[in-house]
Formats: C-alpha cells, sequence, structure tokens
C-alpha cells in the first residue's frame, strides 16, 4: 500500500517560491514522462484499476506499476501499488505497439493477464503527460514537488509518501501557512485530472476545492486516483 500526502500549489510563482524556501535541501530533478494502459475490453478499468510506465530522463531507466483501489481523502492518497523496472527499450516498443505488452516476461504484467484477465484484446494506451519533480530531503520527510504538463495545461502540486501521513502533512502545511503560501488539498489524483480533460479549479488553504463534476467522469474515474 503507498500512502502519500498530496498538496496542490495554484501556479507556477507559487512553485517557484516553494522551490526556492526548499533549495538548500535538493536531492534530485527527474524529468518524466507517464503512460496509461488499459485492457482492450476494460479489464482493469472495470476493476479499478490502471497499468502505467514511467520513463526517466532520456529513458534512463523505466518502470512498470499496477495500481488499484485507490482511495484520496483530505489531501492523503492510499492505493495498492506493484511495481519493478523494465528495460527502457522494450517499454517504448510497448508504447508503439501496446500488443507487445502482452509478450513482455515481467511480473506484473503476467498478474495483469492472470489476475485481471487482459485476453487476446490485448491493451490499449490511454495517453499520459509529462512531469518534473524536484525532489527535497527536508525534516526527515521526502518531498517531492511536481509540475505536471497536460495538454490542456499545467498542474502543480507537493507530494511526500509518509507511513504517518497525517504527521507529515501537518509539517507541511505549517511550513506553507508559515511562508505565506497558498495550499489546498489535493482532490484529484493526476491520472484523474488527465482523463477528465481539464484542470482542476483553485481554491486555497483548507476551503473545499471543487475539482471535477462527478457527471463528468465515469465511475471508475472518480474511484481511481
Amino acid at each position: 500500500m503507498e500512502v502519500e500526502v498530496k498538496i496542490r500549489l495554484p501556479d507556477s510563482s507559487t512553485h517557484r517560491a516553494v522551490s526556492a524556501l526548499l533549495s538548500s535541501f535538493h536531492r534530485e530533478t527527474q524529468r518524466q514522462q507517464n503512460l496509461f494502459f488499459d485492457g482492450a475490453a476494460g479489464e482493469l478499468s472495470s476493476r479499478r484499476a490502471v497499468l502505467r510506465l514511467r520513463f526517466y530522463g532520456d529513458d534512463a531507466r523505466c518502470v512498470v506499476s499496477l495500481k488499484a483501489k485507490a482511495i484520496l481523502v483530505n489531501g492523503v492518497s492510499r492505493v495498492e501499488e506493484d511495481e519493478e523496472e523494465m528495460e527502457p527499450s522494450i517499454g517504448r516498443d510497448c508504447v508503439a505497439d501496446p500488443s507487445k505488452l502482452s509478450e513482455v516476461d515481467s511480473r506484473i504484467l503476467r498478474r495483469v493477464r492472470d489476475e485481471f484477465g487482459v485476453g487476446t484484446g490485448g491493451f490499449v494506451c490511454l495517453g499520459g503527460f509529462k512531469n518534473v519533480r524536484d525532489v527535497f530531503e527536508w525534516k526527515g520527510l521526502k518531498l517531492e514537488l511536481d509540475e505536471t504538463m497536460y495538454d490542456f495545461g499545467t498542474c502543480f502540486e507537493i507530494e511526500c509518501e509518509s507511513s504517518n501521513p497525517e504527521e507529515a502533512k501537518q509539517v507541511i502545511e505549517g511550513f506553507l501557512k508559515e511562508n505565506g503560501i497558498s495550499y489546498s488539498d489535493s482532490e484529484a489524483s493526476k491520472f484523474a485530472i488527465f482523463r477528465s480533460g481539464k484542470l482542476p479549479q483553485f481554491k486555497g488553504n483548507g476551503e473545499q476545492v471543487d475539482i471535477i463534476p462527478k457527471d463528468e467522469l465515469v465511475i471508475w474515474l472518480d474511484n481511481l486516483r
């Protein structure tokens, strides 16, 4: 189970301000491309799951992930996640021809075929988005400052994986308030925003955010964070 704090930032200027405040704690910058797949008959989405290939940098690394049964409440995300490394060239071949996912020798892809029943119809690529992630080690926390670029706009977010998310969230919020940084709980995952096709609205510092009207999303996208 992956448990993360997710805090939304309103715009690029706020993102830059947070980055500047944390600059002495910076450890690395990751340039990611995230691409998502379902079974041709919706075998994954019908069970609140999705397959993701994430490429790093100039295809220096590729990670395949299976995410399922996610919830996102009060800025804390909980999701079943399984992942493993994949040879980047094989990953790119699968993006070009998703049917090749059925041929890859991979523990996760065997799970997808055996447990989720992706059949002879194979896989379809849903598309994806790019993300620039600055990683900071600060007060015992690993903070990930994201700039996520969709075809329809850009979102900004802080993520922090933690075994004690409520305490981590309190520490992060205290830091943001102390420095006059506007923020809100994230109310939808990057994937849900991608599938909705539009950027969420923003209201700052703890106010309710009307992210994506439920009547505009398929039920599984509401649940798949």
